[in-house]
């Protein structure tokens, strides 16, 4: 099985770098966090210049990939090969690319650290690529929390850097900002700066969210959750301004996971009408949200009846299997549009 990134990073911490890493998953935040961690702490830096290099899968095949992982190091005891973007590896998806990583993993060359950086996708984990990674190397699965783990990882994420923050604080960070923790986490980094230009004594140890509003509302960018609410609200044309800076920036805003995001969303709002008459206490149980977003929920519920949450499933099922080519040569940005169409339509 997958291990868990908190795992790794514990184990990198204490010194113990392993041939070779595969980091998959919807989450971003860990991903990148362990492969830094490897960046900046595998070799002094007097070492890096010959020994650290950097892929990126839309440049390079796997043979090339493979070739540079059996290199040795120059005058140090183990080279970096970081393959960021793997999931664009122009040949990943066929058989022999495939072979050859997964011969590799079975006997991976010690004094290498390899990385792969799969983000937004996962492998299958009953092939036998994934098994041969799992078994020989390591395979780490990065999954997105719920959102009702946020506050708690929000509390952790500040507790290390020495401050805390209010549950309002808290509620009004995960509405404006969302709960992708890449993003959460740049968005706090950004507010703290702010406190590093005080005075050390006046520091404030708690985060309030007056403080919030004043550093990071002004600077919010749109994300998956403005557009989630856009929809819920019935809101045509904020929804399509989101989706238009989403198609101006298909990079920082990649299709499958917006639609993964919608579906869950639409997901739940069958469980707002199948659950009325419980209790916001019980309701965010069932939706595994805090009890500050129910009413929000709700609200969405009341415009959207089961026949026309199905449709929107059904619709979303459409625009994920066109992200991925099956039918289909439209590009990201079309594809949502259409799809806002049918959602609103």
């Amino acid at each position: 099985m997958p291990k868990k990134p908190e795992e790794i990073l514990k184990d990198l911490q204490a010194g113990k770098f392993s041939p070779f890493y595969f980091l998959m998953g919807e989450e971003a935040f860990y991903i990148d966090k362990i492969s830094d961690y490897i960046e900046e702490n595998a070799l002094e830096k007097s070492e890096r210049s010959f020994n650290q290099i950097v892929l990126y899968g839309k440049d390079i095949q796997m043979k090339d990939i493979i070739s540079q992982a059996k290199q040795f190091p120059v005058m140090a005891m183990r080279q970096v090969v970081i393959v960021k973007e793997a999931q664009e590896i122009s040949d990943f998806g066929k058989e022999e690319a495939k072979t050859q990583l997964q011969s590799y993993a079975q006997k991976a060359v010690p004094t290498t650290v390899l990385v792969f950086l799969y983000k937004h996708k996962k492998l299958a984990l009953n092939t036998k690529l994934a098994k041969a990674i799992d078994k020989h190397a390591i395979l780490v699965e990065s999954k997105p929390l719920y959102e009702n783990q946020v506050p708690a990882w929000i509390g952790n994420y500040l507790q290390q850097k020495k401050y805390r923050i209010t549950p309002d604080a808290t509620a009004w960070l995960i509405e404006n900002v969302g709960i992708e923790l890449s993003r959460l986490a740049n968005e706090i980094d950004k507010l703290l700066l702010n406190f590093g230009k005080a005075e050390a004594g006046s520091q404030p140890s708690q985060i309030t969210t007056e403080l919030v509003k004043k550093y990071i509302g002004t600077t919010k960018e749109y994300n998956v959750f403005d557009l989630q609410r856009a929809i819920a609200q019935r809101n045509s044309l904020k929804a399509h301004k989101i989706i238009n800076m989403f198609a101006a920036n298909p990079k920082d805003n990649p299709i499958i996971p917006i639609v993964s995001s919608l579906f869950g969303y639409f997901c739940k709002l069958i469980l707002i009408h199948k659950n009325q008459g419980k209790s916001n206490n019980e309701l965010a149980s069932i939706l595994k949200v805090s009890p500050f977003f129910v009413k929000d929920y709700a609200a969405a519920a009341r415009n959207y009846t089961i026949h026309k949450i199905l449709f929107v499933l059904h619709a979303l099922r459409i625009a994920d299997a066109q992200s991925k080519g099956i039918n289909s040569s439209a590009k990201d940005g079309e594809i949502l549009r259409e799809l806002a169409v049918r959602i609103l339509g």
